[in-house]
């Protein structure tokens, strides 16, 4: 059984900068693509940030390049984000999940090419 844990959600004020985890049980993260997605209230779930199995590639969605970074430690088990500046539209649960194929050469965007998912973690960014 496939477990991510995803936590250090909170709330802040606009320009200030959190870091989330996800740390994995039941999988070797090493060997998957990971990505970060999050949901604001009404709105469907898009994405955010996906890095390469090996943590050489790294990709983000418009929205947030040049604030966000995702990182990863695989001796951990853990995958990271780090958001700076963040803005009162970033406010969302923050979920990550993992690639449905391991070793995979393409960092890929759409929900249905992840398997499993955290049960988020709540972003709140006040003005």
């Amino acid at each position: 059984q496939v477990h991510l844990v995803e936590s250090g959600g909170g709330l802040v004020q606009a320009g200030d900068s959190l870091r989330l985890s996800c740390v994995a049980s039941g999988r070797t993260l090493s060997n998957y693509n990971m990505g970060w997605f999050r949901q604001a209230p009404g709105k469907e779930r898009e994405f955010v940030a996906a890095i390469r199995w090996s943590g050489t590639i790294t990709y983000y969605a418009d929205s947030v390049k040049g604030r966000f970074t995702i990182s990863r430690d695989n001796a951990k088990n853990t995958v990271y984000l780090q958001m700076n500046s963040l803005k009162p539209e970033d406010t969302a649960v923050y979920y990550c999940a993992t690639d449905r194929d391991g070793f995979s050469s393409r960092l890929r965007v759409g929900e249905s090419s992840y398997d499993y998912w955290g049960q988020g973690t709540q972003v709140t960014v006040s003005s």
